[in-house]
């Protein structure tokens, strides 16, 4: 069964499964609201005294008034040694808000962005995050992800990973360099990417599902997505826990290859995150909840 305490290998580097999203840091679009710096920057440091190793960040998650780079760096420099900070390239974002994605040429630039603001000399992992800003896009990445090779052959990145892709831009990556993990949307009742994920398992490569709790983002959750919830809502109370963190066990339990980023600017909402990946269900449990999944 899973653990939070379970550990797997992005390349060289071991992570713990349960892990951190920066995105929720700075605050969302909908937010009424700007999000607390402090408790931002708390949520960071309580992360690492409760064990999370692995923290999901990119140079285009800021609002007017916040960075999450910024506001990792600020909270956790000097970076504990075993800390990995896994960062995303090829979207990009204006002062406006705008969505665009980037020329394989412009890729160096969006990588030493990042290395600047979180006070890096390299980066430990990069995805190339592919496609439209919700939806996938087919066709060929090799001239982005060979960009990508070359500067990890230059030394400004450790690992590649690729992010919003399908299978077979996962083998063409494959062909061009080793790839340690594949990010997509995927969750309980979000479930198109089922073989995908047991294809990473095969493959020895992580697989990390972004919006693992769907219901909880405004605009994001796939078509029937809130289905469920009293099958959820079972499980949770047989547990004392919130339907999010049974979607978060629910996750877990899918293959030791599978981590979870799950992002929070609340330190009480931290908490319930992390102690989800402890949560053990059983495999009545799972056949409930799955059976909600491929409903």
């Amino acid at each position: 069964m899973t653990n939070f305490h379970d550990t797997w290998r992005l390349g060289d580097l071991t992570v713990n499964r349960l892990g951190l999203g920066a995105m929720r840091l700075t605050g969302m679009p909908w937010d009424e609201r700007p999000k607390s710096r402090e408790d931002a920057i708390t949520v960071l440091r309580r992360a690492i005294e409760l064990g999370v190793n692995h923290i999901d960040t990119a140079s285009f998650y800021f609002t007017p008034k916040r960075s999450a780079n910024e506001l990792i760096a600020t909270a956790l420099q000097p970076y504990p040694e075993d800390l990995v900070i896994t960062t995303k390239v090829g979207a990009g974002r204006s002062r406006d808000g705008e969505f665009s994605f980037a020329r394989p040429d412009q890729l160096r630039g969006q990588v030493e962005e990042n290395i600047r603001q979180l006070g890096l000399d390299h980066l430990d992992v990069v995805n190339l995050r592919w496609g439209a800003a919700m939806g996938k896009e087919l066709g060929s990445v090799a001239d982005h992800f060979g960009a990508l090779a070359e500067l990890r052959e230059a030394g400004l990145i450790r690992h590649l990973g690729i992010s919003n892709v399908v299978a077979d831009q996962l083998t063409e990556a494959l062909s061009i360099a080793p790839v340690v993990c594949v990010q997509n949307r995927y969750g309980l009742t979000d479930r198109e990417d089922d073989a995908l994920l047991d294809l990473c398992g095969e493959l020895g490569v992580a697989f990390v599902p972004f919006f693992a709790v769907t219901t909880s983002i405004p605009g994001t959750a796939a078509p029937g997505a809130v289905r469920g919830e009293a099958e959820v809502a079972k499980v949770a109370a047989a547990h004392d826990a919130t339907s999010a963190q049974i979607r978060l066990a629910w996750t877990l339990h899918r293959g030791a290859h599978v981590l979870a980023i799950p992002g929070t600017g609340d330190p009480g909402h931290l908490a319930e995150n992390v102690a989800a990946g402890g949560l053990r269900l059983s495999e009545e449990e799972l056949a409930l909840l799955d059976g909600v999944g491929r409903g």
